[in-house]
């Protein structure tokens, strides 16, 4: 046993005892428990423990702030509890049993659009730096920008709008990918999908107001 055993015994007490942890894992700093019954687990006395700097629920689970000796104090709890811990994917998937309706959807929404949040960043700052070069009127009195006086910069702005409009005007198929990946269902035809939605034979968004109606396309079918 390590030199978290008595801290550990106590809070597998506060919680509720063995038969109340229908899960536990950990994370960088935190012990993440999925209880049967939440109201069994006795905060304050948790709180009050030495190793342990504070709690909070989220998404269903109830976390203890440890702080970065937490993979020791992890082990000692699994040797003193006899608990299998488990993955911190598989603590999300039993934590849904605590969640209410709101939650549940709240939590899939963000499991669909976390892993696509570098992507939207990366585009965001892409477009964000072209603004500064291309739309700032900072020279020759504030009647041109960076692209107006230099040919350099003029290729950098024409060549990330090749990135940044890969990232925004083709997120369909990053979000038909990630959903399909969410659901379990086949992958390359979530992409498949979203590569039809932003198709060339389809007309454009951003044309629609300025496009006559005999001139949208459609398929005739008979």
């Amino acid at each position: 046993m390590g030199k978290y055993e008595q801290d550990a015994r106590l809070l597998l007490e506060y919680v509720g005892g063995k038969e109340n942890i229908a899960a536990v894992s950990h994370c960088v700093s935190r012990m993440r428990f999925v209880l049967n019954d939440p109201a069994k687990a006795d905060v304050a006395k948790i709180e009050a423990l030495k190793s342990a700097k504070g709690t909070f629920t989220q998404a269903g689970q109830f976390q203890v702030i440890i702080g970065n000796t937490v993979n020791d104090f992890y082990n000692d709890f699994i040797a003193v509890s006899g608990i299998d811990g488990v993955s911190k994917e598989a603590v999300k998937s039993a934590a849904k049993q605590n969640q209410n309706a709101l939650q549940k959807v709240m939590s899939v929404l963000a499991e669909i659009f976390a892993p696509l949040i570098p992507a939207i960043i990366t585009g965001g700052l892409i477009l964000g730096f072209r603004n500064c070069i291309d739309s700032i009127y900072f020279f020759n009195n504030g009647t041109q920008t960076l692209c107006d006086i230099s040919q350099f910069w003029s290729g950098v702005d024409s060549f990330l709008w090749l990135i940044g409009e890969a990232v925004f005007h083709m997120l369909p198929v990053c979000i038909c990918w990630s959903v399909t990946k969410k659901m379990g269902t086949t992958q390359s035809l979530g992409i498949v999908l979203g590569l039809t939605l932003v198709s060339g034979q389809l007309l454009n968004a951003y044309a629609v107001a300025s496009t006559a109606a005999a001139d949208i396309p459609k398929w005739d079918f008979g």
